[in-house]
Parts: structure tokens; C-alpha cells; sequence
């Protein structure tokens, strides 16, 4: 068995959620308990992958200029960003598990279980 199930569209359709969860579940956590940037670090990283997701290009992108690879890049800053915010920003307890849990995520989905895209049909391996 291939763990490497994430495609390209299944990518794209866990996008749009994801998105909306880091804009919602801080509310329901109360992560602004911690302080103002433990709540808004998250809403604004929603806010922005909502717009990337608009802005890639892939079965779910409404204004597909964005390569899948530059989306992918980012997603994975964000997921370092989310491993180091508690140590650099402080968080603890509920506040520091909802960021490593998200950053860990973030990192699986991206590195390990992303399938390769196949080639462009036409291409031979190896060849241009």
C-alpha cells in the first residue's frame, strides 16, 4: 500500500476546511486566553490560506496563477511556523498542542503523504 494518497485534487478539496478551521477553532478553543497573537496567528494563517487556495492552480483554484508547488512550499512554512510559534511566541498548554498539532499535520499531509504529480501526458521520463 502507497501512503502517498494526497494528490494534487485531494490536496485541493482539504484546503477549503483547513481554512476555515484556523479561522474558527481558535474561537471555540479560546486560544485569545493566551493573548491576542496566540488567537489572530492562526485566523490571519485561515484568512491567508483561503487565499492561496483561490489563487492556485488546481481543480478547486477560481484564478489559478499559482503553481501546486509554490502552494505546497507554503504550506510547509506554515507548518514550521506552527512547530516553532509556542517556543518562540510562549504558548502553553491547549494554546502550544493546537499549533504542533496543526504544524505537525500540515508537514505529514506535505511531505510524507504527498503523492508525486505524473508527468504531463506526452512526456517521456527524462526527456523535455
Amino acid at each position: 500500500m502507497n501512503i502517498r494518497f494526497v494528490t494534487k485534487t485531494v490536496h485541493a478539496y482539504l484546503d477549503y476546511p483547513v481554512a476555515f478551521s484556523l479561522m474558527a477553532a481558535p474561537f471555540g478553543l479560546g486560544l485569545g486566553q493566551a493573548g491576542p497573537l496566540a488567537l489572530w496567528l492562526s485566523v490571519v494563517t485561515g484568512v491567508a490560506a483561503l487565499i492561496l487556495t483561490l489563487l492556485t492552480d488546481h481543480q478547486t483554484g477560481l484564478v489559478r496563477v499559482l503553481p501546486y508547488g509554490f502552494h505546497l512550499w507554503v504550506d510547509r512554512i506554515v507548518g514550521g511556523v506552527f512547530i516553532v510559534a509556542p517556543f518562540a511566541l510562549g504558548f502553553s498548554g491547549v494554546t502550544a498542542g493546537y499549533y504542533w498539532a496543526n504544524g505537525a499535520a500540515v508537514l505529514l499531509v506535505t511531505f510524507v503523504l504527498n503523492a508525486k504529480e505524473p508527468a504531463p501526458a506526452g512526456m517521456v521520463a527524462g526527456h523535455a
